[in-house]
């Protein structure tokens, strides 16, 4: 059996082929990447800007070769489904009996003017983004403005604020309301604040202009209401659409509305054989609080559900490899981290809404859990500075066993709700 993973260097790729040696599938395994660098640890891009990939890879190239995987540095550009084969730029063609699609995100650009015609401005997504951001950086003090207070804008923002000038441009009335809700959003926005950033919250941007010195370059962010912010570099932090471009015109894939594809508990892409999808590209249905035992399906851009899913695929195929009987999905509780200011943990997901949020803690502190509600389930948990909380809530919602929102109002602590023995989802 051989298997072909299409893959952007993240952790889908990674936890599928950890999983499978793991679970001793002897296949060949091919994995093809556009990126210069083997699979990476993500995260450390936006949190601590960490431009060198020999420090941030989660396997060395040693470590593929001994498990028997052959890397290809080569950009796919198309799949022939019925052939089972896999077309990349340099020419060459790839056989599968399995194919994993994980190529994770395109940033998204602003569609505005000035910002795909001067230089300076920067998405981040990979290594090389994070080199080019250091390297206009140069020697700090400088102007940067950051269009968009998602995670990633945040996080990026946090990181250059202590040596330079940092302000965030951001459409909502606080940073990240829409996934968190205003008053943890301000919890945020002071904490970076006290780092100096600043922030313009509830603004439209309308162009950037070049700078006078250089007019090849960024000069100034201008908002649609007059204001002028003086920008020595920009970088968007305004979402990704999941990068399924080499397929949208293949007449055997049936893309979602965002691009994405859709697929079963088992990450099998639905209409297609023997292929399946992980990480940001893949719309899965959602087991958790909330998700309606699948009804939902979702699509979640974390490096941790990237991982997991990774895993689960490993483990369908490795069972695949020596039995003809289908194998249970294991279930996962998506978490992930971010760091604004403080260390911020969230698991769940917030599938169908939420309609209430139970705060406990001291959140003018910044040290608090909220549980995020849906009726009286409770359907995510985000902390900073309680961090058994998000331990041990992510393994109640796995197994069944989470407090709903009268419990948590009427006092009860999670740390001292017995974990059951069963996992329910």
């Amino acid at each position: 059996m051989s298997l072909t993973l299409d893959f952007y260097s993240g952790s889908g790729a990674f936890g599928t082929i950890e999983s499978l040696r793991e679970l001793g599938y002897s296949g060949n395994i091919t994995m093809i990447s556009k990126e210069p660098n083997l699979p990476l640890d993500r995260t450390k891009f936006s949190k601590a800007l960490i431009a060198d990939p020999s420090k941030i890879e989660l396997r060395s190239k040693d470590w593929y070769s001994n498990v028997s995987v052959n890397t290809v540095s080569d950009e796919v550009t198309s799949v022939d489904f019925e052939k089972k084969s896999v077309a990349t730029k340099s020419g060459k063609s790839y056989p599968y009996t399995k194919l994993v699609l994980a190529t994770g995100g395109t940033p998204r650009m602003l569609p505005l003017p000035g910002f795909k015609e001067l230089g300076n401005v920067f998405t981040l997504r990979y290594v090389t983004d994070a080199q080019a951001i250091l390297a206009a950086v140069g020697e700090k003090g400088k102007n940067i403005v950051v269009i968009g207070s998602s995670f990633i804008g945040m996080e990026v923002g946090n990181a250059l604020a202590k040596e330079n000038k940092v302000t965030i441009v951001g459409m909502e009335s606080a940073p990240l309301e829409r996934v968190m809700g205003v008053e943890v959003g301000r919890i945020f926005q002071r904490n970076l604040e006290k780092s100096g950033v600043k922030f313009y919250l509830s603004a439209s941007v309308e162009k950037a202009t070049p700078c006078s010195a250089d007019s090849t370059k960024v000069g100034a962010v201008h908002l649609k209401d007059g204001t002028e912010l003086p920008a020595d570099l920009v970088i968007l932090g305004v979402g990704v659409a999941p990068a399924t471009e080499y397929i949208k015109e293949n007449p055997a894939v049936k893309l979602e509305g965002d691009g994405s594809l859709k697929t079963d508990e088992s990450f099998a892409v639905q209409g297609l054989k023997d292929v399946y999808a992980i990480g940001d590209i893949a719309k899965y249905p959602y087991h958790g609080p909330g998700g309606q035992d699948g009804k939902f399906h979702v699509r979640i851009e974390h490096w941790n559900v990237a991982q997991n899913s990774g895993r689960s695929v490993g483990r369908t195929i490795a069972h695949l490899s020596t039995s003809s009987h289908p194998i249970k999905p294991k279930p996962f509780i998506p978490i992930f981290w971010s760091a604004l200011g403080a260390q911020l943990r969230y698991c769940g997901n917030t599938v169908d809404g939420y309609d209430d949020i139970v705060m406990k803690g001291e959140p003018e502190n910044a040290k608090f859990a909220a549980f995020y509600t849906s009726s009286d389930t409770v359907v995510a948990v985000a902390t900073m500075g309680m961090d058994p909380i998000i331990s041990k809530s992510a393994e109640l919602m796995r197994r069944g066993n989470m407090p709903g929102k009268k419990e948590l109002v009427a006092g009860t602590d999670v740390l001292t709700v017995d974990l059951p023995g069963k996992v329910t989802m």
